[in-house]
């Protein structure tokens, strides 16, 4: 079984929440699992980014990343956060390394475009190829991948990737089975209730309609398009839920929001 796991970059603030998730995660590799694991970590980032005085600023929920910005991006995502949760996973008991970008060139990016200007956003790119064989290489030697939100481009640049596109992508590019998002929310929510599922042909009008918004808009995009590469089943999991990773990991039911392929939709 080959699981991509997004853990959401406030769960790394927590350390209850982080060592929950992280043995979770070493239990899934003791079971044979092929994991890896990508973050993000927007709410550390930011705090930086005000204590350098850098401002920050949007698009269309993406962070405008300038050059000192990206080498902030850089510190925070693969150096603190990313050294953190690797630590963290291999003191639960599963060897763990944390990779970013340019390591043995394992994550690929290509500069995004806005309005049709390439490169609008400054080094914001997104996922465009994984270096499968070297992340084989870990899997079959017993270690777990821990990955920050960064590619590598064809230019020699970092560049920041949203975490949750990042995740869909590797899933793509990975073969995985299932795309788990381990979130700071309980799911999906319609007013206070949560939503056990949620349809593939619901997501457009779940957005349109504003019922979902900033960051689970783009988390619900980053799920359907896992799933339209083949991804067997993509579910959002609350971090915080004792239990609720390794239930999901396993396709028993837990806590939290799957989202079904259009496949599904059609044969329910």
């Amino acid at each position: 079984m080959r699981i991509v796991v997004k853990l959401a970059g406030v769960l790394l603030d927590s350390p209850e929440a982080l060592a929950n998730a992280s043995k979770q995660i070493a239990q899934l590799a003791a079971e044979g699992a092929e994991l890896l694991v990508v973050h993000g970590g927007g709410k550390a980032f930011t705090a930086t980014l005000t204590r350098m005085g850098i401002d920050s600023r949007f698009v269309n929920g993406l962070r405008v990343t300038d050059r000192q910005t990206r080498d902030a991006a850089v510190m925070v995502f693969g150096g603190l956060l990313n050294k953190r949760l690797a630590a963290s996973v291999s003191a639960a008991g599963a060897p763990a390394v944390g990779l970013c970008a340019a390591d043995a060139l394992a994550f690929q990016a290509e500069p995004m475009f806005v309005e049709g200007e390439e490169g609008g956003l400054g080094f914001v790119g997104y996922l465009s190829g994984v270096n499968l064989e070297f992340l084989e290489g870990l899997w079959r030697a017993g270690v777990v991948p821990v990955a920050a939100c960064l590619g590598m481009g064809r230019d020699g640049e970092i560049y920041n990737i949203n975490a949750d596109h990042m995740a869909a992508a590797c899933a793509e590019y990975c073969h995985a089975d299932r795309l788990l998002f381990l979130t700071d929310v309980a799911g999906v929510l319609d007013g206070e209730s949560v939503l056990s599922r949620v349809e593939y042909e619901n997501v457009d009008e779940l957005v349109r309609t504003g019922k979902v918004q900033g960051g689970m808009a783009l988390k619900l995009e980053a799920c359907r398009r896992a799933l339209d590469a083949g991804v067997g089943e993509v579910r959002l999991v609350p971090g915080t839920a004792p239990g609720a990773l390794l239930a999901a990991a396993r396709g028993e039911p837990c806590p939290g929001t799957r989202v079904d392929s259009l496949a599904a939709c059609h044969a329910a």
